[in-house]
């Protein structure tokens, strides 16, 4: 233990147990998983970051040593610690110049947001120097005056090479090819026995990786396009999922986005017309059943009943809204028997 805290204080870290850890010093080759919990502070005790309390809940991080995490002193330090361990690290701040860069991405995270936003076209250094703004304060500020930083962490869990199956945001972009056709089919699956938030889920996860994959493609080069063509059936699935969910404002986005590019597209307008009559925009629903109707005429007899059931649903609310307000004027007293007999 002292021949560990030696060597971490030679490289700008100190370390302070908070509370032992169970049985022996485990080993971490690459390939290891390793959950802990973390809170950031500066050295006046100020809390920047705390996983159990991110975006509301209790969630805690998971890095896969040897990846190239954004801030390798997590991966260094953590591998000094036994499971169930609680450690303070005062790191100089050598190790923490990149902290906001990390710190906005798992604030994206928790509120459910592109972990990446914000992060576009600038790599990491060229932010740290630059003016951006993070969109938080403390980070900006933190951005602007590196300093020395405190974590304290809480060792989980640590699971050997092989006995996890990598999450998608650990995977190369290669592993990402190979498991998006399996996320597809799995969620297939799950969409026919019924289970559609978990389908929805599955296509979600598999559009993540190609998105992932597409950032770092020009848009419009061969590359960008080629993911493109593989995310579309992607969103139209989860489109669909969303449809029965009763989701359909997210169904008019997604369908919307890929008509933007792909104007041909009968499935995406034959989701966005089903969305659109379900939040009575019947003018819109009317227009997307034609325009299905004339791309395939084979689905003519589809679109029809479509607009029926449309048609029906305007009937019916028409009707309810005539009996509504016909009620309405049979309870309100006329002006001349609102009229107190004193008055009169």
């Amino acid at each position: 233990m002292e021949e560990v805290a030696r060597k971490l204080s030679a490289e700008g870290i100190q370390k302070r147990v908070l509370s032992a850890g169970r049985g022996d010093a485990p080993t971490f080759p690459d390939g290891t998983k390793v959950v802990f919990h973390y809170r950031t502070s500066l050295l006046d005790g100020t809390v920047l970051d705390d996983s159990r309390t991110m975006g509301g809940r209790s969630k805690p991080m998971e890095l896969i040593l040897g990846k190239k995490f954004k801030l390798p002193v997590w991966e260094h330090v953590v591998t000094t610690m036994r499971e169930g361990e609680i450690a303070e690290f005062t790191c100089d701040t050598k190790h923490t110049a990149l902290y906001p860069l990390v710190s906005q991405s798992l604030r994206n995270i928790s509120v459910g947001k592109d972990p990446l936003e914000g992060q576009r076209h600038c790599c990491g250094i060229a932010q740290i120097h630059s003016h951006h703004s993070l969109g938080h304060q403390d980070l900006d500020s933190l951005q602007a005056h590196s300093q020395p930083l405190v974590f304290t962490l809480e060792l989980l869990q640590v699971l050997p090479p092989g006995s996890f199956r990598l999450d998608t945001w650990a995977m190369t972009d290669e592993e990402k090819l190979e498991a998006v056709p399996q996320m597809h089919e799995e969620g297939n699956v799950l969409y026919k026995k019924g289970d559609i938030a978990a389908a929805a889920e599955k296509y979600h996860n598999a559009i993540a990786c190609l998105k992932n994959m597409q950032m770092k493609e020009r848009p419009g080069d061969e590359g960008w396009i080629r993911l493109d063509h593989m995310i579309t059936p992607l969103l139209l699935n989860y489109c669909q999922c969303k449809l029965l969910q009763g989701q359909y404002y997210e169904v008019l986005d997604h369908c919307s986005s890929i008509l933007f590019k792909y104007e041909d597209n009968v499935k995406a307008y034959y989701k966005r017309g089903k969305a659109h009559a379900a939040v009575w925009n019947e003018v819109e629903a009317r227009a997307d059943f034609t325009k299905v109707a004339e791309l395939d005429p084979s689905l003519a007899s589809s679109v029809a009943r479509e607009l029926r059931a449309l048609e029906e649903r305007i009937r019916e609310k028409q009707k309810e809204e005539k009996s509504r307000y016909k009620n309405l004027f049979a309870s309100t007293p006329t002006a001349a028997s609102s009229v107190s007999p004193a008055a009169r």
